[in-house]
Parts: C-alpha cells; structure tokens; sequence
C-alpha cells in the first residue's frame, strides 16, 4: 500500500490491506475498476456521519443527502468516469421524522440526477446515530489512476480552495456563514465533466480534494513516487476566507471538503481553454519532480502544512 501517503488514518488502511492480504484487490485509489464485458466500471463508496461530517442544525435534510452523494460522485470525478447511479443506505434515529427521511433522499436523488444519474437502490435500517452511505457506480473508457505522475508534469486545480473550510468554521463558532461558502459547504459540486476532459487532455494522475491540497498533494506523490511542489502563492482562493493568524493561501490549502480536483499533465498541455469552454476555473500550482513526498512553498519559503485526518 505504497500509493498511499502519510498519516494516522492511511496507517489503518495499510493494515488492513495486510490482514486482507490477497482477498482484496489494489486499495489505493479513488475508485475500484472492474471489467465487466466490453467495459469498465468504477465503483466506490462514501459515508457521512452525523456530528462527524454534517449536523442537522446546519444543514437541511435535502443538503444532507445532496451533500453525501456529492462527496462519493466525487471519486468518480477522480478517475474521469461517467455516472450511472447510485446505492444508498440509510440509518435513521427514531426522532427524525419520516418526512427527514424522504428530504434526505430527495437530496440523493437530485445530485446524482445532476450528473446524469439514478438511484439504483439501497437500505434504510434504523440505528443511534444518522448516517448515510452512499455507493457509486460508473463507467471510465480512461482511468486516470493517482499513480502515473512523472518528473516534469504540471499541476492543476479547479475551481477555488477554502469554500468549505471558512463555512465550517463559522457554523463551530455559532455564526452564520457568506451565503456563497455555505453552498460550497451543503451543496458541493461533482466535477464529472472537468474529470472527464482532464482524463481527454492526456491528465497523468489525479484525486479529489476532499482532506485538502496538503494533504491529498501527498498522495499523488506516493502512489506515483514522485515529489510533488506547490507553490502555494497560485493556489486559487474562496472569495470571503476569514483574515486570521494563517496566510489566505495556507487556509485554502489545509481546507478539505472542497471536493475539486487535482490533476497532472505533462508540459506543454494547456487545459485552460478547454476547461473556459465549460465555464470552470483550471489553475496551475506547481511542478511534479523527481524524488519523493509534498513540497509547498509561500513566497520561497518552504511551509509546513498537513491535510485533514480522521484519526490524529
């Protein structure tokens, strides 16, 4: 389990790859790939926990489901795979109404609906504790894996980083969020077609953002053996990041949740016309290098930065 980077969670998951030994297939990617006749599925799945990823008084039962099915569509994303549905299963506490129940589906229902899919079924059980897990189900011509990055290649991000991370932490402090970070936070975007084109522009790697760029950066290193260099003065950044002790840029880089994409190409491949003709921002945020690990500099300095983990 190599592919994986650092920290207290990917510990765990390398040790239960040891335990499974050779039941289990490659662990250490965005999604499991399965050929299934003249094609190949991409398949993974998703939990979102309450009071761990979501809390009913921030969000509505529709932003809770849209929400969890966001965050696994986005590992479709990752591998530049289309959608074709969705699996869900549901526990519910006894004091959340039938009425939640239905909402929350409905929000299930609407994102895949976004990207082209269905709900194909699931489960609902009851239980102590809301929580919703959601399986998708693709379909990739192309994978792109986080382990083909090679010296040379440049990094590119969508969208803007930080969105997410300055909602969260004003609904810790009990405040109320800019409208435009709070969607970022309930209703994240799955950047199916940018995934799509990347994997079409000839992309080496790519993952989804969702424990942060310095975090995920470190990943791509690690499945690739590469090092990878982020200047950290390019990081594209959410309008209306709160000023604090921590650099706008180092906010935005340690923030997860945003669910954009990070993808390698080799030089000399430009996709931001492409990506103007979809209507969504590609930014350049450094270089892969020979070596090994993450780099991330501010203004020519190097910088310490870790990304999200469950278990530190």
């Amino acid at each position: 389990m190599s592919g994986l980077g650092p920290g207290a969670e990917f510990d765990r998951i390398r040790a239960i790859a040891g335990a499974l030994g050779g039941t289990a297939g490659p662990l250490d990617d965005d999604c499991a790939l399965v050929q299934a006749g003249g094609t190949t599925l991409a398949l993974s799945t998703d939990t979102s926990v309450e009071r761990v990823h979501f809390r009913r008084d921030w969000l509505t039962p529709e932003e809770i489901g849209w929400r969890a099915t966001a965050a696994a569509l986005s590992d479709l994303a990752a591998e530049g795979a289309s959608v074709i549905g969705v699996l869900s299963a549901l526990s519910v506490p006894r004091d959340v109404p039938a009425s939640d129940t239905t909402a929350i589906m409905k929000g299930v229902g609407d994102c895949v609906a976004s990207c082209g899919g269905v709900v194909l079924g699931g489960d609902l059980t009851g239980g102590a504790q809301l929580s919703l897990t959601i399986t998708v189900v693709g379909e990739v011509a192309r994978p792109v894996r986080r382990s083909g990055a090679s010296p040379g290649d440049r990094l590119w991000v969508t969208g803007t980083l930080g969105g997410a991370r300055a909602a969260l932490e004003a609904l810790l402090t009990g405040g109320q969020p800019l409208a435009h970070l709070r969607e970022r936070f309930a209703r994240p975007v799955p950047r199916i077609q940018a995934g799509a084109l990347f994997a079409s522009l000839g992309a080496t790697a790519m993952l989804d953002l969702s424990d942060g760029l310095a975090g995920d950066a470190r990943h791509i290193a690690a499945a690739s053996g590469v090092r990878v260099m982020v200047d950290l003065s390019h990081v594209p950044k959410a309008q209306g990041i709160p000023g604090g002790p921590l650099p706008p840029a180092v906010f935005a880089a340690q923030g997860g949740e945003d669910y954009e994409l990070l993808a390698t190409l080799p030089a000399g491949v430009d996709p931001r016309p492409a990506f103007e003709g979809i209507g969504l921002m590609v930014t350049d945020v450094g270089e892969v290098a020979a070596g090994e690990g993450a780099v991330f500099r501010l203004e020519g300095r190097e910088v310490s930065l870790a990304g999200y983990d469950h278990f530190a």
